[in-house]
């Protein structure tokens, strides 16, 4: 079955996470997108190498694996005359051009708005960078920490006097689907009105937005939060308490869990106590509650707690190392990870898809990355390039 996306092409000058994960977004619904990488392979090629060569060098690692699931790849320099050549054909065969790379980089390659629409007036560009298109930084470098640095969130994760970064990259995966809401809106209205646009994302806007309900209080009522550990700010008990076996993470918010908590754990009392009246209240005192969960908790197994928190209906979960995630009965059951062979591994690769279930379009199965340049040859031809051409191109150091 053709995927929704199917007569799509996307080509993908993406590095590392956010401009990737666009590509392979889209390339799960069926687009037909294209990597293009330096000649000797892109420096993310070699994030968490998988294996190393025969001189022992890094081989292809897992972030460059789950990010370029499903594309096909090409090898080309647009600084070489020959190359930027070449990269223009390509453009204007293309519906969709994507770009995390520095505003001055782009121009110089030509992926820049404006030189775009020359080659193609109704393309479509996803332009991610770290602080957005304006501004006294807009020409600063930047990774996902620093968004979760700048929006507030680092500051108030971890413990008093010592902030704490998250090792998950939300930040550039959060910019990602958002430029690839972006792109679907923009090729619906291309549809209506031809024309194209383009589609722009910052890490920095994406951090904010995701800590949004906090800024948002700061602004009117000026609390000041600070860090509070494992605890949330506006509910309880949340937290993560630590059992005979392993730690879970349970969370109570809303009167009807709270209630149901208090009948778990023996405390009727509390429901007509003032420091629990409200969701606010409890996380006012989220100590005194986290206080009374522990031993709770600490009386059981991991899993004797889950049942009975499960029982009573209340959200808990066990704190999982990635093996255990791996081989967790529910990650399993929906098939969120699928086996990809790996050349030179002695196991699969487990590999992600795009998180969503669409009944009638669903997202193609994940295959593996291409090897540096697998597709020049055969991208390249279809946009008119003979034999003679390529082998130009590779004389002249473009290919």
């Amino acid at each position: 079955m053709p995927g929704v996306l199917d007569g799509i092409r996307v080509l993908d000058f993406g590095r590392y996470i956010a401009g990737p994960y666009v590509g392979a977004l889209l390339a799960d619904f069926g687009a037909d997108v294209i990597r293009v990488e330096k000649r000797g392979g892109s420096e993310d090629r070699f994030v968490l190498p998988l294996s190393t060569d025969a001189d022992g060098q890094p081989g292809d690692g897992a972030l460059f694996l789950q990010m370029n699931r499903n594309k096909r790849s090409i090898a080309l320099d647009p600084m070489k005359q020959e190359g930027r050549a070449a990269l223009d054909r390509l453009a204007a065969t293309a519906d969709v051009v994507v770009a995390n790379l520095p505003p001055q980089t782009m121009a110089r390659m030509g992926l820049d708005y404006d030189s775009l629409c020359k080659v193609k007036p109704d393309i479509v560009l996803a332009n991610l960078s770290s602080y957005g298109k304006h501004g006294p930084w807009a020409t600063r470098p930047g990774f996902d920490s620093v968004g979760q640095a700048m929006c507030g969130s680092a500051y108030l994760t971890g413990e008093p006097g010592r902030p704490w970064r998250a090792q998950i990259a939300f930040v550039d995966f959060g910019t990602a689907l958002h430029a690839a809401f972006g792109v679907a809106m923009a090729l619906i209205e291309r549809q209506r009105s031809g024309r194209g646009q383009e589609v722009v994302g910052a890490l920095l806007a994406t951090a904010t937005a995701f800590n949004a309900p906090l800024l948002t209080e700061q602004s009117v009522l000026a609390p000041d939060r600070g860090p509070i550990g494992n605890r949330a700010f506006n509910s309880g008990p949340t937290d993560l308490f630590q059992t005979k076996d392993g730690y879970i993470v349970v969370h109570v918010v809303g009167n009807p869990l709270f209630k149901r908590w208090a009948d778990l754990l023996g405390e009727p009392e509390w429901l007509e106590d003032e420091r629990f009246a409200t969701d606010d209240a409890r996380g006012d005192n989220g100590a005194v509650l986290s206080e009374r969960m522990a031993p709770w908790c600490a009386a059981r197994t991991r899993d004797e707690a889950l049942e009975a928190l499960a029982a009573a209906h209340i959200p808990a979960g066990p704190v999982l190392k990635p093996q255990e995630a791996l081989d967790h009965p529910q990650v399993r059951a929906l098939g969120l990870l699928h086996p990809v062979a790996l050349p030179g591994a002695d196991c699969p690769a487990m590999v992600a898809q795009a998180p969503v279930w669409l009944s009638e379009t669903p997202a193609l199965p994940p295959t593996g990355q291409a090897e540096i340049g697998q597709h020049t040859d055969e991208v390249l031809a279809s946009v008119g390039y003979s034999g003679e051409d390529l082998a130009a191109l590779r004389d002249a150091g473009a290919i």
